[in-house]
């Protein structure tokens, strides 16, 4: 059993074995209605701090990629605000691979389907420091590049050529 409270100011009591919750909020007496999620909120917190920020699946996608293409590149460069996932400090490109979630692809789009304030407040911040530092990145004479992970799923070849063609190219 666990006890929370939404930012909406309604408690919510859970089993985690049932996977039921009452809601007791001023306006309803009681509620009963099925967990959006089947693990405890504690479950739930060791697997999202679990999720890497470095060489995911989608980024080691890239890197393998970029090396049989025989290109030279810097992984998660720490010189430069960002730290682009890749990067070519000689020639000031910068390559930044993005999950959709988390960067908030489209984010106006789904920001109401987020249950909390602490995920609207979370990925407004990551939008907001993204734009920062892709301008800071552009102020200082390096080129951006954004490669969304919806692009690597769903159009592979297509996003690949497009990395090396722009850590090739410099466009």
């Amino acid at each position: 059993m666990y006890l929370s409270q939404n930012p909406l100011g309604s408690w919510t009591i859970g089993d985690t074995s049932s996977g039921l919750t009452v809601d007791k909020s001023p306006r309803v007496r009681y509620s009963l209605r099925v967990m959006p999620d089947k693990f405890a909120p504690e479950v739930r917190s060791r697997i999202m701090a679990a999720i890497k920020s470095k060489n995911t699946g989608i980024e080691r996608l890239v890197f393998a990629h970029l090396r049989r293409e025989k290109l030279h590149f810097q992984r998660h460069y720490k010189r430069v605000v960002g730290k682009p996932d890749v990067a070519v400090p000689s020639r000031r490109l910068a390559v930044f691979i993005d999950g959709d979630f988390w960067h908030g692809y489209h984010y106006p789009l789904w920001r109401h389907k987020l249950p909390s304030a602490f995920w609207h407040e979370k990925i407004e911040r990551n939008r907001a420091r993204d734009r920062r530092n892709f301008a800071k990145l552009r102020r200082q004479g390096w080129r951006v590049l954004r490669i969304w992970e919806h692009d690597l799923v769903k159009r592979p070849d297509e996003a690949l050529a497009r990395v090396a063609a722009f850590l090739r190219d410099g466009r």
